[in-house]
């Protein structure tokens, strides 16, 4: 553990050696899957930052605005001096539009991408020199547990982004359940849902007119080939994704243009044409179907706020008494 003044370090990052295995796994299985979480790299991070700020891309302003206009409701109902904990914290964008209402006593942001998150902790520490942070490199889809945390106020997770949209519904549910030991008897969570809604909208999200969300999806196949000394050629793949109505979710692929090989420390992987790697699903929620889901993990639900167009949910829970 290192320091600079008010900020803790903590690494945890999964070794190449988890990476590798993961990615075998997921390209010799059919059909071929990638899981999400690989794609945050430092590169990937910077991508996600700029779909994020692309005019398809609906989920972040909308969520910002939700954020401002409902803080002092979310003070009034964590109370002063929380612990705020922040999984896939990012480049912590959205918990400064808590910070200076919610004033907690630590700072606790956690997420895959090393040099991104430190980079990330640093500048907070600039910009809020009261608050102590403890940055933490993990990966927060596996049972989540706390390095460090000072003793103090109540515990809010904040978990924003339709980040929980990445599971499968039932590994949704057991990643909330996970959080509730983290969160203690007397914690909350806070957390953004994005809500069914036109498919118009969705597929033009995940299709940005930049081609940003094309470049970020890619990415894992640059990441792929530099870190795990692959044989592939990115450029004979293309980035699809489209709402699958029956499941509720968006779907990412990368999609082979023609027939080809991947080869990885020796492992031969042949492609048909237009054959895929499914890399990431974001499954939409009605209000009460995120309720119930949350319900049955161990949270009870206090609030909810969304837009006026119905895009997007922000969720306020405490863990339900025993």
């Amino acid at each position: 553990m290192s320091a600079i003044p008010a900020v803790y370090y903590y690494d945890e990052h999964p070794s190449e050696a988890d990476f590798y295995a993961e990615v075998i796994a997921g390209l010799t299985r059919r059909p071929r899957r990638i899981p999400p979480k690989f794609f945050y790299d430092e590169r990937g991070s910077e991508l996600f930052d700029a779909i994020c700020r692309t005019e398809d891309y609906y989920p972040t302003r909308t969520e910002q605005a939700l954020l401002q206009q409902n803080a002092g409701e979310i003070f009034d109902l964590i109370g002063e001096r929380c612990r705020l904990i922040e999984p896939g914290s990012g480049n912590s964008e959205k918990v400064r539009l808590l910070l200076d209402v919610l004033r907690p006593s630590v700072y606790v942001p956690m997420d895959i991408s090393r040099d991104f998150l430190y980079q990330a902790a640093d500048q907070v520490a600039r910009e809020y020199p009261w608050l102590e942070i403890h940055a933490a490199c993990v990966d927060f889809t596996a049972p989540l547990s706390l390095p460090f945390c000072p003793p103090g106020g109540r515990k809010l997770i904040f978990f924003p982004g339709s980040s929980i949209g990445n599971f499968e519904p039932e590994q949704a549910e057991m990643f909330l359940r996970n959080l509730i030991p983290v969160a203690g008897p007397q914690g909350s969570l806070l957390i953004g849902v994005d809500l069914k809604k036109d498919p118009a909208i969705l597929n033009a999200a995940y299709n940005d007119r930049e081609g940003v969300t094309a470049a970020f999806n890619l990415n894992l196949l640059h990441r792929i080939g530099r870190e795990l000394d692959a044989e592939l050629n990115p450029q004979l793949f293309t980035h699809h994704a489209y709402y699958n109505a029956a499941l509720g979710r968006i779907e990412m692929h990368l999609v082979s243009q023609q027939a080809q090989q991947l080869t990885i420390d020796g492992q031969r992987f042949d492609f048909d044409k237009n054959e895929s790697i499914h890399t990431e699903s974001s499954y939409k929620y009605t209000v009460e179907e995120f309720i119930d889901l949350a319900g049955r993990a161990g949270f009870t639900s206090r609030q909810v706020w969304t837009d006026p167009d119905n895009l997007f949910s922000l969720h306020y829970f405490d863990v339900a008494e025993d």
